[in-house]
């Protein structure tokens, strides 16, 4: 299983990367992991949410499909939706090819600049200490 360790991760298998700033925000890249690609099998669909949507950690922000099952991926910070990944709608088996670049899901524009808004999410170390013991 692949983990790059210049992200961030949460318990729930979503990853964050600081992807930036847009002059008043930070802004996170997001996506789901390589385990949960994994698990969820082959993804034939993915709702995003909307740009401009409010999300907060732990709340849910969209699903993703798979020939298994249905799964909320979450907001792993407080911010505003800055830009979905277009390219999911047309093939959604990005995110089983390339989890942590072509199919990432969301960016989230965290406001203020400075600051780490990841800092409190799982390095990769210890996100993949949690997946080897579950």
């Amino acid at each position: 299983m692949n983990t790059p360790d210049d992200r961030r991760y949460t318990d729930q298998h979503e990853w964050a990367l600081v992807h930036g700033t847009d002059g008043t925000s930070t802004v996170v890249r997001v996506g789901i992991t390589d385990h949960a690609q994994d698990a969820l099998g082959d993804i034939v669909f993915v709702q995003l949410p909307e740009v401009g949507a409010e999300v907060a950690p732990g709340s849910a922000m969209g699903e993703v499909e798979s020939t298994k099952s249905v799964s909320d991926f979450y907001a792993p910070v407080t911010g505003v939706v800055a830009a979905v990944n277009e390219r999911l709608a047309d093939a959604p088996e990005t995110i089983n090819a390339d989890p942590y670049g072509d199919g990432w899901l969301v960016d989230i524009a965290v406001p203020g600049e400075g600051g780490d808004p990841i800092g409190q999410l799982l390095d990769a170390d210890a996100y993949q200490a949690l997946v080897e013991g579950s």
